[in-house]
């Protein structure tokens, strides 16, 4: 009997082990395959993946842009990757952005939950307006937003004032410096931050304020850890979340800045008065008190945390990083800051502010701000989106559960379309009459359902703060530097690398 149970004991034990170890090996790899294999007809091509990896070591999230163009070439505006068992859908071109983006809106408006977005508290039933799923709490928490937000200004002249007055802050601020060399990074931010605190917190922060500054250097911290690689692993392997030490960075880092928050939010309610709304915070807090007893609201604490946490990150970074760019740029191409200058002083003059009426009389400026946000790119793939049901995208097939990426980077660079896509040229917005001239491919704010939340208060901003800033000042490169390089930190955002320049007063 002994020898009938366990032959293999007559084995041996090196030889046993070895067996051991192939079975299980082969056992994993088809597993592995029949996790990834794809059974779909007209799925979208792409390269060869490895075994459990995918095409996750493969790809370079430090260029991911420059990765996805030689990709494109090969395979066309419609690929797919594969990180371990996620399916990845890369959407390029004009043509296939639009029809992904718009035409099948309701299809590709998803948002991917992975494992660092639940750990960040964002889940099916939890939202905010960036990384909520697409549903009717994404759609009543929206609503509420643009309608709050309207009602404290945007797209109305008391916005643009308020602007203004934070322009008039930060060249103040910039005067300061006596013409000396400086880095204007966390001073731009946190003067752009100011203007989205005072509509969600109703207040504004001092540039010396350090716990401020503090918050925005975590946040920025935050957008380069969870861009790389690591985080991209987490993502598909969730259980490195339990490894010591491997994530402990990114929350740590989220957490700092739910503390703030939480902290603001707190003192809101300690002072809050049904009859006053003084913020974002407080109409908030009274739609709360409304739909209290409710099981199926939309409005609780958790959400005002996960959305002011959206509309303070979203309102900071993205607007602060264009005019970082925008700054670069003039340092870099005098000529074009000295015929932006010569069209305020011909419109404006230097006495009074600029205002939002202005713009329309300004098409070298405006064409300079929009060649500025076409250039730097800064969001090149906007934020994930996943498909809500089965769905088609330029004659591929795109089952339901895809994450879809989106570059925009290949519809704001395209070659078929601008005349030096590879270069920063304003004339990609003017007529031969030197008129401003929309173009369709010009879509930094992304499209469709999910189109920025911000863009009108972004687009005030940028005209505003750029005007005031060049209406008072010319911006060179220090002496006794080399010139400032054009090449980009390539994060979820794409930065300028750090730079110093002279603001001298006109």
């Amino acid at each position: 009997m002994g020898l009938l149970s366990a032959p293999w004991s007559l084995l041996p034990s090196g030889t046993f082990l070895t067996m051991l170890a192939l079975f299980f090996s082969v056992f994993a790899l088809i597993l592995d395959f029949m996790k990834r294999r794809r059974s779909w007809s007209r799925y979208p091509p792409g390269p060869t993946s490895m075994p459990f990896f995918g095409n996750i070591l493969q790809a370079d999230f430090n260029r991911l842009p420059e990765y996805c163009a030689r990709l494109r070439k090969k395979y066309g505006d419609v690929f797919s990757l594969q990180f371990c068992w996620e399916n990845v859908v890369f959407i390029n071109g004009l043509e296939s952005v639009k029809e992904g983006l718009i035409t099948k809106s309701d299809d590709t408006s998803d948002r991917p939950l992975n494992i660092l977005t639940k750990k960040f508290g964002f889940n099916d039933d939890n939202t905010g307006v960036v990384m909520a799923r697409y549903g009717q709490t994404w759609k009543d928490i929206r609503r509420f937003s643009l309608s709050t937000l309207r009602d404290f200004g945007l797209g109305k002249k008391s916005l643009a004032e308020r602007v203004s007055e934070e322009a008039g802050c930060l060249c103040s601020a910039l005067k300061s410096k006596g013409g000396s060399p400086f880095d204007p990074h966390f001073l731009i931010n946190n003067a752009v931050s100011n203007v989205i605190c005072s509509i969600v917190f109703g207040d504004r922060f001092e540039y010396h304020d350090k716990n401020f500054l503090k918050v925005l250097t975590v946040f920025e911290n935050l957008l380069i850890t969870s861009s790389g690689l690591l985080a991209q692993l987490i993502n598909v392997i969730p259980a490195l979340v339990h490894v010591p030490g491997v994530a402990s960075d990114l929350f740590k880092a989220q957490d700092d800045i739910f503390d703030f928050l939480r902290g603001i939010i707190t003192e809101h309610k300690k002072t809050y008065d049904p009859n006053t709304k003084r913020d974002f915070i407080d109409a908030f807090l009274e739609e709360v008190e409304k739909v209290k007893g409710d099981p199926n609201n939309s409005f609780c604490e958790i959400n005002l945390l996960l959305t002011v946490t959206d509309l303070f990150t979203a309102g900071t970074e993205t607007t602060a990083t264009t005019l970082r760019f925008g700054l670069l740029y003039m340092m870099l191409y005098p000529d074009i800051q000295t015929k932006v200058q010569e069209e305020i002083d011909q419109v404006i003059g230097r006495e009074r502010q600029p205002t939002m009426d202005d713009r329309a009389n300004m098409p070298y400026t405006n064409a300079v701000i929009h060649e500025i946000q076409r250039f730097s790119d800064i969001v090149p793939f906007s934020v994930p989106h996943k498909t809500t049901r089965d769905t088609e995208v330029n004659g591929f097939f795109i089952p339901k559960g895809t994450m879809l990426m989106f570059n925009l980077s290949s519809v704001l660079k395209d070659e078929s379309i601008w005349a030096r896509p590879y270069q920063f040229y304003p004339e990609h917005f003017l007529d031969a009459d030197g008129q401003f001239i929309k173009q369709d491919a010009f879509m930094p704010f992304s499209a469709g359902r999910r189109v920025c939340l911000g863009e009108q208060l972004a687009r005030m901003e940028l005209f505003l703060f750029f005007t005031i800033f060049l209406q008072q000042f010319t911006f060179s490169v220090p002496k006794k530097q080399p010139r400032p390089s054009e090449e980009t930190i390539d994060r979820f955002l794409r930065a300028p690398t750090p730079y110093q320049l002279c603001a001298e007063v006109r």
